[in-house]
């Protein structure tokens, strides 16, 4: 049933809108924002799907943009962080001459029908029927375009795939292509942290169950999304961890810790896992323009997926657009509206606003605060440079990185699982990072691929090896730029699976180590595109903790803890022969 909304929602663009550029026209402008809430959209078996469309208050017929999600939707306008709201701010769009559609799947929310796994094939049906119903409502013009953030955007070449008549394009930010390795596990071990506060934070019995008239939505939606939002995204900010933690303690409902349970104990190789598989098998049957945003800070979440589906669509070279972001962390997720608008004003509308002159790539380059173009990602003019680890001494002392032949030899950092104490001034003894420094003398440009080669041993049957690498100014200051892990146990490479951008591991896949010998990990970190000047370093960090080399939401950064390292343990990397970081240099943009 329509509920009728007098209160028009108040738009919202913060976050970063544009990557470069700005359009030199626009379609349409000022139209206004109605609300019909509640629509119900029969899908299937006797099943509707609740979804609330936004159509501009001006009366005509207009291109409708479809946001599908797993999730309770009705605080998502009101511009509450819940962590999930990241389908953009539907008056920004109505106004422009868009009809955002945002929709309830199966059994969340207002939704009938019994749910089923995240991403199962049967979403996938729904989504084709949302679409078609979509393109045959009187405010449709029959043209479908969808937009959407990590969930909103990971269920888009799904169905992109599927190729539903009225489907016209896509506009995706952070998304995965490869569910298990992108979102079940991160270097072969399961994202516990990430997922309970993911399951704790949207599938408890209140939220299945909550609902917020419209009216409400829209006079929070003044103030939320007025000029105290950047007072309240600091808050956030500020607040994150205990958000966080709050998420984590709650408890979802039945089913889904049933998932969880299985996910973090029993299905520990991709044939027993009940994740579906994601988008990866048919990104080639895709044909439909679409541009895809990569967020530079999420480093392990949504870090290859962006990279897979630019390189593996089948959609047109000329009709494809990969953006790499600056690291940037907001709730709600309000970036890129301009963007996408531009893109959809340009496919729909063949308005001349400059963005089929837009670079297949531009990506943000840390250094510069600006943006470099390329016609592909990794840059076809790019060099891959080996630079070698070499010791300095002692394990706590700095090391180099080095383009030279390095000298035989070993550093170590010692493992220490999460919790467990350490005695004051084991630093020297038992130092928990490896630090290998690059002086730069020379201007160099890096974009593309970052790969560790490392020789490895360890003194235990496994443990846990993270990469990160940072950028450090003349002043001192740190600026991350790419972090990458493996579990020396599962260290066997996917070649199937594998991109130009990411090494794919093969969890499934387990080689206990023998204690003192050594093997080679090979793995990616996340592209981590830079310029570097002289006086400056470029410095590498190994360790086996995620909450030592973690950097927060306050700086753009999203990254999540996991139950690493398994064992007390000490690890070393051989140097001499095997060991480097392989970047790709590439000409002064």
């Amino acid at each position: 049933m329509t509920t009728r909304v007098r209160i028009p929602l108040k738009p919202s663009t913060a976050g970063p809108q544009y990557a470069g550029w700005t359009p030199r026209t626009v379609a349409m402008e000022g139209l206004g924002n109605r609300v019909l809430a509640g629509q119900s959209v029969p899908v299937a078996d006797g099943v509707t799907l609740n979804a609330d469309v936004y159509t501009p208050a001006t009366p005509g017929r207009y291109p409708a943009v479809v946001s599908f999600g797993g999730y309770n939707t009705e605080w998502h306008t009101a511009g509450v962080p819940t962590g999930s709201n990241e389908i953009g701010s539907p008056p920004v769009f109505t106004d422009r001459g868009f009809c955002p559609v945002i929709v309830e799947r199966r059994g969340m929310g207002r939704s009938t029908g019994e749910q089923v796994m995240f991403f199962d094939p049967q979403d996938v049906d729904d989504h084709e029927k949302v679409i078609a119903w979509a393109a045959g409502q009187p405010w449709c013009n029959g043209e479908v375009v969808l937009f959407g953030t990590s969930y909103y955007g990971m269920t888009q070449p799904l169905v992109a795939a599927r190729r539903p008549p009225a489907l016209k394009a896509f506009f995706a930010n952070e998304i995965c292509t490869d569910f298990v390795r992108h979102l079940q596990l991160f270097g072969s071990v399961p994202s516990a942290f990430f997922l309970a506060l993911w399951m704790g934070a949207n599938f408890t019995e209140a939220r299945y169950r909550q609902t917020m008239p419209p009216n409400r939505r829209a006079l929070i939606s003044r103030v939320t999304n007025g000029p105290l939002h950047p007072l309240l995204e600091k808050m956030v900010h500020r607040n994150v961890d205990t958000l966080f933690e709050r998420f984590m303690a709650a408890t979802p409902v039945e089913f889904v810790r049933e998932i969880y349970a299985r996910w973090m104990f029993d299905e520990k190789t991709r044939e027993s896992s009940t994740m579906p598989v994601g988008s990866a098998p048919v990104l080639g049957e895709i044909e439909v323009p679409f541009a895809v945003v990569q967020n530079l800070g999420y480093l392990n979440l949504h870090q290859f997926g962006s990279y897979d589906l630019a390189e593996h669509a089948g959609t047109p070279a000329d009709r494809r657009w990969l953006i790499l972001g600056p690291p940037e962390y907001d709730l709600p997720v309000y970036a890129w509206e301009g963007e996408a608008l531009a893109f959809f004003d340009h496919v729909l509308r063949g308005v001349e606003n400059g963005y089929d002159a837009q670079p297949r790539v531009r990506y943000w380059v840390d250094g510069d605060d600006g943006y470099a173009t390329a016609a592909a990602f990794p840059p076809p003019d790019g060099e891959v440079v080996h630079l070698q680890l070499a010791s300095s001494g002692a394990d706590h002392e700095t090391h180099r990185l080095t383009t030279e032949a390095a000298p035989a030899g070993s550093n170590s950092w010692a493992a220490v699982p999460r919790g467990v104490p350490v005695l004051g001034g084991m630093d020297q003894l038992a130092n928990q990072l490896l630090r290998f420094e690059l002086p730069v003398t020379e201007e160099t440009h890096l974009a593309g691929p970052v790969t560790a080669h490392l020789s490895f041993s360890c003194t235990e049957i496994d443990s846990y090896v993270l990469a990160r690498l940072s950028r450090v100014d003349a002043a001192g200051a740190s600026h991350l730029l790419s972090m990458g892990a493996v579990r020396p146990v599962a260290r066997t490479e996917d070649t199937a699976r594998s991109t130009a951008v990411e090494i794919a591991i093969d969890p499934g896949r387990r080689e206990p180590l023998t204690p003192g010998e050594p093997v080679v990990l090979r793995f990616s970190l996340t592209p981590g595109p830079v310029h570097l000047r002289a006086g400056e370093r470029l410095r590498l960090e190994l360790g086996s903790r995620t909450d030592l080399l973690i950097e927060g939401p306050s700086q753009g950064y999203v990254q999540f803890d996991l139950p690493v390292p398994p064992y007390l343990c000490r690890n070393t990397v051989h140097l001499g022969g095997e060991s480097r970081l392989e970047v790709t240099r590439v000409p002064q943009p």
